[in-house]
């Protein structure tokens, strides 16, 4: 297996993302349109946080099947900002960390995605299924 592979190589570059003033009724759309978990929260071009599907969840009925708990999202979604649901105090690596670190931090963190940034600035994001996908191409 390759010793320092960038994580430049497995990390989606067109990123999904929410500003800080979006709403989590966008935010649940953005979810289920692109069948994603982890969604970027940016200030202009800044990132502040990472909103996951799990946040989401915890608030709303989101799995719901009748018309009625489809109204109780939207309330519930009205109650809370992105801001108050996001993940604040992130970790971030940089288009030259190793894939190999990353997985390190992946395995010893209880979550799933890291933005990738440089100078502040999101140009990317890798996840748990990225790497994942990355060592099954190995074998």
């Amino acid at each position: 297996m390759k010793q320092h592979v960038p994580v430049t190589s497995i990390m989606t570059k067109n990123v999904i993302k929410l500003n800080v003033t979006d709403d989590l009724t966008k935010a649940e759309t953005l979810f289920k349109k692109h069948h994603i978990r982890h969604i970027p929260v940016v200030n202009g071009n800044r990132i502040v946080g990472m909103l996951s599907l799990t946040d989401l969840l915890r608030i709303s009925f989101a799995d719901a099947v009748d018309d009625e708990a489809q109204e109780v999202d939207v309330t519930v979604y009205n109650m809370f900002t992105v801001e108050q649901v996001m993940a604040r105090n992130l970790v971030k690596v940089s288009p030259e960390t190793s894939i190999r670190e990353v997985a390190e931090i992946l395995a010893t963190k209880e979550f799933h995605a890291l933005p990738v940034v440089m100078d502040e600035l999101l140009v990317g994001i890798v996840t748990t299924t990225d790497l994942i996908k990355y060592l099954l191409a190995q074998y």
